[in-house]
Order: structure tokens, then C-alpha cells, then sequence
């Protein structure tokens, strides 16, 4: 029988996968780069993509997240693209041995996210693993590849072929 965390999270490594490559692409020499006034820059969502997965870390070592305590300290902004694969790279190793070592009894606890003593959100942690990494990863990694098509820069295949990658396929 599957695993909870395999139900829910079966996709994830393909997921990460292709995250990765969209990262490689980032053209660090724009990183102050943004489409319109009120969208990130490129850096800012470069970095937010390569940190989509410490939510699951902290979804994993906690049963809440307080929006009025304390947040982790931000990581500097990556001058190359070594350094900002680095940074997924050490989030997405530290997530995938958390939830290597997730049984179902964790993955079905409930898991809430708060302001204070408002409750925001609670839900059983792998559903809410699914909306904050997962899907939060697909939404933003798509502003990114936006990015990229805007700056003229060859978007990767996620799902299939590119246009850039394969012409036919366009």
C-alpha cells in the first residue's frame, strides 16, 4: 500500500526536477530585473523559487507556523548561479530527508498556520505540504519561466518539450 506522503507527494521529485532547471537559467546578470513596478524582481523570485522548499521543512519539524513569530533569517542574495542552485539544492536535500523520515501518523497529523492565536488555515499536514510546496513551486516557477521568455532566455522543458528546446515543439 502507498505511503500518505507518496499519495500526495508523488510528483515531487519531478517537481524539483524541473524547478532546478528553470533556476540554472537565471540570468544572474538581471537580477534587478522586474516585468512591471509591482512584480518581484528577478533575484527576489529567483531566491523565493529556490526557498519554496524550506515551507515543507518547517511544515515537517512543526505542527504551526506562527505568521507573528519569528522568521528564519533570509539567505544573501546569490551572485551565481552556483550559489543560488546551492541554496535549493540544501533546502530540497534537507525536505526530502524530512519526508523520507515521515510516517502517516506525521503526514495525517494536523498541521496550522497562525497569527497569534488566529488560526489561518489547519489542515492535515500532507495536504498542507501539497498547497505550500508543490503547488506554490509550480505557481511561482511559471512567473520565473515568464521571466525568462521576457528576457529572451531559453526556457527549459518541464512538462514535455519547450519551444526552446525542441523548435517543433513550439
Amino acid at each position: 500500500m502507498p505511503s500518505i506522503r507518496h499519495l500526495t507527494l508523488g510528483d515531487l521529485d519531478h517537481e524539483l526536477a524541473g524547478t532546478r532547471r528553470v533556476l540554472e537559467r537565471v540570468p544572474m546578470d538581471k537580477l534587478d530585473w522586474r516585468p512591471h513596478a509591482k512584480s518581484m524582481t528577478l533575484g527576489e523570485l529567483a531566491m523565493h523559487v529556490a526557498a519554496v522548499p524550506f515551507y515543507g521543512i518547517a511544515m515537517l519539524q512543526a505542527d504551526r507556523w506562527d505568521m507573528l513569530g519569528p522568521m528564519p533569517p533570509r539567505p544573501p542574495m546569490p551572485t551565481t548561479t552556483a550559489e543560488l542552485l546551492a541554496v535549493f539544492d540544501r533546502n530540497v536535500s534537507s525536505l526530502l530527508a524530512l519526508l523520507d523520515a515521515a510516517d502517516d501518523a506525521a503526514m495525517t497529523a494536523t498541521w496550522s498556520m497562525t497569527r497569534g492565536e488566529q488560526v489561518l488555515m489547519s489542515q492535515p499536514r500532507a495536504a498542507a505540504l501539497r498547497a505550500f510546496v508543490p503547488n506554490h513551486l509550480i505557481h511561482h516557477r511559471a512567473q520565473l519561466g515568464v521571466y525568462l521568455r521576457l528576457l529572451d532566455v531559453p526556457v527549459p522543458a518541464v512538462y514535455g518539450n519547450s519551444a526552446d528546446e525542441n523548435p517543433m515543439a513550439g
